[in-house]
């Protein structure tokens, strides 16, 4: 194998336009901010900074507290990313561990945890799953006036019972 031999051609461009579709599908950037908030509350509360010849111990009394709400949390936003299904319940848990982290860990890992953690944590509790984009079909006539087929009411989607095609005439039945 030559140094001009490279890897088949288009492998790179493939593969990160499969890593783009899987991110597209799931709230990647709530999972990387809520993991990335646990960073920094797991490790202060272990840290020893040098100042010159001074060694300045981090640990506090609730440093085992911090550990767990750092793995929690790198946790919630591991799951946030292979299991989209869950990222109301991890949105939330993570604003409220992110809470908590103020007064268990050096003020939620010198607010930079705490922040993440924040905003990850909305992230995840607004995102939606995207709607793919209608398709245009050549039946439609085309006109701006006239209704074509993709105007139509699609009556399998009427949840309210209210359609004309059960009856009800659009008003809804009290019995």
């Amino acid at each position: 194998m030559s140094a001009e031999t490279s890897a088949a051609p288009g492998q790179f461009t493939r593969r990160r336009l499969q890593f783009r579709a899987w991110r597209g599908s799931r709230p990647f950037w709530a999972g990387l901010f809520v993991l990335l908030g646990g960073l920094p509350i797991m490790y202060f509360p272990y840290a020893h900074l040098q100042v010159g010849h001074l060694t300045l111990a981090m640990s506090t009394t609730a440093g085992a507290g911090s550990l767990i709400i750092g793995v929690l949390l790198v946790v919630l936003g591991i799951s946030l990313w292979f299991q989209k299904h869950i990222r109301v319940f991890a949105g939330v848990a993570s604003i409220l561990l992110g809470l908590v982290s103020i007064p268990v860990s050096n003020f939620g890992g010198f607010l930079m945890g705490f922040l993440l953690a924040l905003i990850g944590g909305a992230m995840a509790v607004s995102w939606a799953p995207g709607v793919p984009p209608a398709r245009q079909d050549d039946e439609s006539t085309g006109k701006p006036g006239e209704p074509g087929p993709a105007d139509a009411v699609d009556e399998s989607n009427d949840l309210s019972g209210t359609s004309p095609a059960n009856g009800a005439n659009g008003r809804h039945s009290a019995g």
